[in-house]
C-alpha cells in the first residue's frame, strides 16, 4: 500500500489514488540518478548532490529543453519562487513538496524526491518538525528505504493525531513492505476510527492477499472485485492495481494484463508500467516491451526492463542500456546509495549473467525488504548460482506467512 496525498491547507488529506512508492528504482519508484543530482533550479541537498564524470562520449546526462514551458511547468516554477522568497513559510513548503512527490510517483525521476526534500530543508533535521513535515518527511524516507527512520516519523505522528488517516496508511505501507504484517494489520485497524473506512478495507485486502494460502488469495480478489463497485471512483485504479498483481501471484495473467492496461488507460504512471511490462517478459512478449518503453529510458527501472526486452529481441541497441545501467548503479555505488539493490541483482543476473554477485545483493535485499519481487530475485539467484538453500530465508517467510505465488512454484 503506497498512497498518495492531496495537500490543502493544514494536514493534507488523505487522496483515493494508489501511492506505490518506497520503489524510486526499484519496482519501480525508484530509479537510480545517472545524470547531475538534481539541477531542477534548487537542487537537492549537497549530502545527496555528489558529482560524477560520465565515463562514456555517448552517455546521457541531461535532456535539454526542446519546446516552450506549459502551463503546468509554469505554475509550478511560479510557486517554487513563492517559497524560495518565504523560505520559513511551512504551507508553501508542504505544497511544493507534496507536487514534487506526486511527480516522483508519475514519471520515476528520484531528482523530485530531492525537490521536495529541498523545499523542507528549513524544518529536515528538527527532531520534532511541525505535523505536516513530518509525514512529509517520512514519505521521502519511504521513498528511499530509509524504512527505519520513516517509522520513527510515523510512529510519532499516530501517537499525536491518531486522527490522521494519512499517517495511518503510509505507515502500513512501510510496516508491509518491510514484512511486518501484524503491525500493518494494526495500522489498517486503525483507519477506520481515524474516518477513512473505505482505505481500510482496502487496506486490509490487500494484506489479507499476501498472508494466507490459495483460498484467503481468492477470498481477498473477490473481495476487491466487490469493493471496486462500490468505493468511491478514484479509488477503483489502486484497487484495480492490487487485484492485478494478485491475479499474477494466483497464476492469471491474462486477468493481470487487463487490469493493468485499466490503469495505465486512466494514468500511466511508472508503476504500473513497470508491473506490466514485468508480465510481458514472463509471457515471453519481449517486442510489445520494446514498442512500450522505447523512449522512456531516463526511467533507470523501465530502462532496466527494456535492456532485458532487447536481449530476447537481440536489438542492437543493448549494449548501450548495458553501459547507461553500469554506470547508473555506479553513480549510485558513489553516493553510498544501497536502495536498489533488487533492480542491480536482476540486473546482474539477467543482464551481466553473474549469479554469485546478483545473489549476494538480493540477500542484502532481502534484509530490507520483503514483497514477492524481492522473493523472486533471491531464489532465481541462489538457483543460478548453484545454492538453492542461500534463499531458505524466502521459504521460511513463505512459509510463516502462507504466501501463495505461482511464479514462484519453480524455485520452491
Amino acid at each position: 500500500m503506497r498512497w498518495l496525498v492531496k495537500m490543502r491547507a493544514g494536514w493534507p488529506r488523505v487522496s483515493l489514488r494508489g501511492w506505490r512508492t518506497a520503489r524510486v528504482m526499484s519496482d519501480v519508484v525508484t530509479p537510480v540518478v545517472a545524470g547531475l543530482a538534481a539541477l531542477l533550479s534548487g537542487g537537492m541537498p549537497a549530502h545527496a548532490a555528489q558529482p560524477r564524470v560520465p565515463q562514456l562520449d555517448s552517455e546521457v546526462v541531461e535532456v535539454l529543453r526542446e519546446r516552450p514551458l506549459s502551463a503546468q511547468e509554469k505554475a509550478w516554477r511560479a510557486l517554487r519562487a513563492q517559497a524560495r522568497a518565504r523560505p520559513t513559510d511551512v504551507a508553501l513548503a508542504t505544497q511544493v513538496a507534496w507536487q514534487a512527490l506526486r511527480w516522483a510517483r508519475q514519471d520515476g525521476d528520484p531528482r523530485w524526491l530531492g525537490q521536495a526534500q529541498a523545499a523542507l530543508t528549513p524544518w529536515w533535521s528538527q527532531p520534532a518538525p511541525p505535523d505536516e513535515v513530518r509525514l512529509l518527511r517520512a514519505t521521502i524516507w519511504q521513498s528511499t528505504h530509509e524504512f527505519d527512520a520513516a517509522l520513527r516519523d510515523l510512529h510519532a505522528l499516530v501517537r499525536a493525531r491518531p486522527d490522521q488517516p494519512q499517517a495511518w496508511l503510509t505507515l502500513a505501507s512501510v510496516l508491509q513492505v518491510t514484512g511486518q504484517y501484524d503491525e500493518a494489520q494494526s495500522a489498517c485497524n486503525a483507519l477506520k476510527p481515524a474516518g477513512a473506512p473505505w482505505h481500510a478495507q482496502a487496506c486490509a485486502l490487500e494484506l489479507h492477499s499476501l498472508r494466507g494460502d490459495a483460498g484467503a488469495a481468492d477470498a481477498a480478489q473477490r473481495g476487491l472485485a466487490e469493493l471496486v463497485t462500490r468505493a468511491p471512483r478514484e479509488l477503483s485504479g489502486y484497487l484495480n492495481l492490487i487485484r492485478a498483481e494478485l491475479a499474477q501471484r494466483q497464476g492469471q495473467p491474462d486477468k493481470a494484463a487487463a487490469l493493468y492496461q485499466a490503469v495505465l488507460a486512466a494514468e500511466d504512471d511508472a508503476y504500473t508500467q513497470g508491473a506490466y511490462v514485468d508480465l510481458l517478459l514472463d509471457q515471453g512478449r519481449a517486442a510489445e516491451v520494446v514498442s512500450l518503453l522505447k523512449g522512456r529510458e531516463r526511467n533507470d527501472a523501465l530502462l532496466l526492463r527494456l535492456a532485458q526486452a532487447y536481449a530476447v529481441t537481440g536489438d542492437a541497441a543493448l549494449d548501450r542500456s548495458v553501459q547507461a545501467l553500469r554506470a547508473r548503479f555506479a553513480a549510485a555505488h558513489e553516493r553510498g546509495d544501497s536502495v536498489h539493490r533488487r533492480e542491480e541483482a536482476r540486473f546482474t543476473l539477467h543482464l551481466l549473467k553473474r549469479p554469485q554477485e546478483a545473489l549476494r545483493l538480493a540477500q542484502l535485499n532481502w534484509q530490507v525488504q520483503k514483497e514477492p519481487a524481492d522473493a523472486r530475485i533471491l531464489l532465481e539467484a541462489a538457483q543460478a548460482a548453484g545454492e538453492p538453500q542461500a534463499a531458505d530465508a524466502v521459504r521460511a517467510f513463505m512459509r510463516r506467512w502462507g504466501w501463495s505465488d505461482k511464479r514462484l512454484e519453480a524455485w520452491l
